[in-house]
């Protein structure tokens, strides 16, 4: 009985966003051109009116309290009585159907990033467009216009991002291990061919024993080690005979990547039983001292492995591995899509731009970026963000240290930002590095940092394109391909079938996923590849 209900919610749902849709472009025209001298005249920063502003999203953890100091700091800065429902992530989905299937969405609503009822939602009217109210705030106007793009919908834009480290996991090798051997850094798959039989037959570690080998990899063929957008899987890069972009998976380049695993397998230059280890365990393999290959980034990264292998090999020196020029010349890694989630506002508020500004004013301070030399008391700003020095957090050895009950007894404003993850500029002078305190892996992020500082960056045109037929099979067809490559790399089926496996993906649904997937990445007015 609860389904039918729902089901009957949904269906009013759609309905009330249709009329909502069909209201503003109808509208449209007479509002912009009666409205330009209001908006003109109107400060976005006056915050002589008080305004009650609603929000929902998903945190990972228990959720703050409702009433609480940081609340309170928030209503007396931004004078508005703001109420942010923040609901653990397991049950997010659910509840916040229901919640807008019941006709009550809230002012601001987030989504994860691959979550399709924000596109389905934004087509059928249901959130704010922001394309005239961006360039106000000091955040969100320095948000790169390849990250927008990613997410319009029909040319506009209906939300705001959140912030994801653009960098790659790239890959990453023993340079100790390279200089034991008298090599040289690997700059194509011919050389990192050679030099990961090397690490397998030539005792890199010195140690007089045969216990080390190339490449650690783990089970789907992960990492996939591609050295740049030309091999990687998961881009959108190469094009079939029609002028259409096709999934990495089936590409030339990742035909020649599998043909490069194989070649290491019979050499035992690779993980053996890659098809059954899972990552833990494959990053094992690399930390333990056994292979010398593996994947690195700049961030999240666990100093605690790297503090197992030290222990191990106090000598072991960790470096990026560049991209390699491609057969078509091309040179550069794939750039993540630049965020992971999108907050969006309710279409109703349309006509009240006074609230809008409101709105839109939080969501940038919550997304105000802190260079490390600004995060300390002498900076109003962060020191508000934080709850205040010796309330919120203390300083220790000059850096800020949240208190025990930073989150459970919400004291800082942070906590009740919809997205409080920090915007960061693409001009800012930020160091990865600074985030960690293990010298030797400060020189890893380093090196990984100003690879991608001197590299260009593939924009994958994929990023924030539905396909209903890729959401229906996509998963299994994806878990098909890569388990027939696994059998190729394992010498089970000859690399020579790869054009029947090819055949076999389109005929079971490929060829209506890449022709969906383009006509998405049209609207989005691609029509050739971009870089960074």
């Amino acid at each position: 009985m609860r389904k039918k209900h729902l089901l009957a919610g949904f269906l009013s749902l759609s309905l009330s966003f249709s009329l909502i849709g069909c209201t503003s472009d109808e509208t449209k025209g007479d509002a912009d051109s009666k409205g330009t001298d209001t908006k003109t005249a109107m400060d976005p920063f006056d915050h002589s009116k008080k305004y009650t502003i609603t929000g929902m999203t998903f945190r990972y953890g228990d959720p703050p309290p409702a009433s609480s100091p940081g609340i309170d700091m928030i209503n007396e800065r931004f004078n508005v009585d703001y109420k942010p429902e923040i609901i653990p992530q397991g049950d997010y989905a659910e509840k916040s159907s229901a919640i807008v299937a019941s006709g009550s969405m809230p002012d601001m609503i987030g989504f994860t990033a691959d979550d399709n009822r924000f596109y389905q939602w934004a087509k059928e009217g249901a959130f704010l467009p922001l394309n005239d109210y961006l360039k106000e705030y000091e955040t969100l106007s320095k948000i790169p216009d390849h990250v927008y793009d990613s997410f319009k919908v029909n040319g506009k834009i209906y939300g705001i991002p959140r912030y994801s480290n653009p960098y790659p996991l790239t890959p990453i090798i023993r340079k100790d291990w390279l200089d034991n051997l008298g090599l040289e850094m690997p700059t194509n798959y011919e050389e990192l061919e050679k030099v990961a039989i090397a690490f397998t037959k030539d005792d890199p570690d010195q140690n007089g024993k045969d216990d080390t080998y190339g490449l650690a990899v783990g089970e789907n063929i992960n990492p996939n080690f591609n050295m740049g957008a030309y091999w990687d899987a998961s881009a959108w890069y190469h094009k079939n005979d029609d002028g259409d972009f096709i999934p990495g998976m089936i590409s030339d380049g990742r035909k020649g990547l599998i043909q490069f695993f194989a070649d290491l397998y019979k050499e035992d230059a690779m993980t053996k039983d890659f098809a059954v280890l899972n990552w833990a365990d494959t990053n094992n393999e690399f930390y333990s001292g056994k292979a010398g290959i593996f994947v690195g980034g700049v961030a999240g990264m666990s100093e605690d492995y790297l503090s197992g292998l030290l222990k191990i090999d106090p000598k072991a020196k960790l470096v990026a591995i560049p991209p390699f020029k491609a057969p078509d010349d091309s040179q550069g890694f794939t750039m993540g899509s630049g965020y992971s989630g999108i907050l969006a506002l309710n279409a109703k508020l349309e006509g009240d731009k006074g609230k809008i500004y409101r709105t839109l004013e939080l969501v940038d301070a919550g997304k105000k970026f802190f260079p490390a030399d600004q995060r300390n008391p002498q900076n109003q700003d962060f020191d508000w963000m934080w709850g205040k020095e010796g309330k919120g957090y203390n300083m220790e050895n000059d850096l800020p240290v949240r208190v025990p009950t930073f989150s459970s007894e919400g004291l800082a404003p942070s906590t009740y930002f919809l997205d409080n993850r920090e915007y960061v500029p693409s001009d800012a002078d930020v160091r990865y590095a600074d985030d960690y305190k293990l010298p030797e892996m400060k020189e890893l992020v380093n090196s990984l940092q100003d690879m991608f500082n001197d590299s260009h960056m593939y924009i994958n045109p994929s990023y924030g394109v539905i396909s209903k037929t890729e959401q229906e099979k996509g998963a299994d067809l994806m878990q098909f391909l890569t388990n027939e490559q696994a059998k190729m790399i394992a010498g089970q089926r000859p690399v020579s079938d790869w054009d029947k496996l090819v055949d076999e993906y389109l005929k079971r649904g490929g060829s209506d996923i890449i022709k969906e997937m383009n006509q998405g990445i049209k609207d989005k007015g691609y029509t050739d590849r971009k870089w960074e």
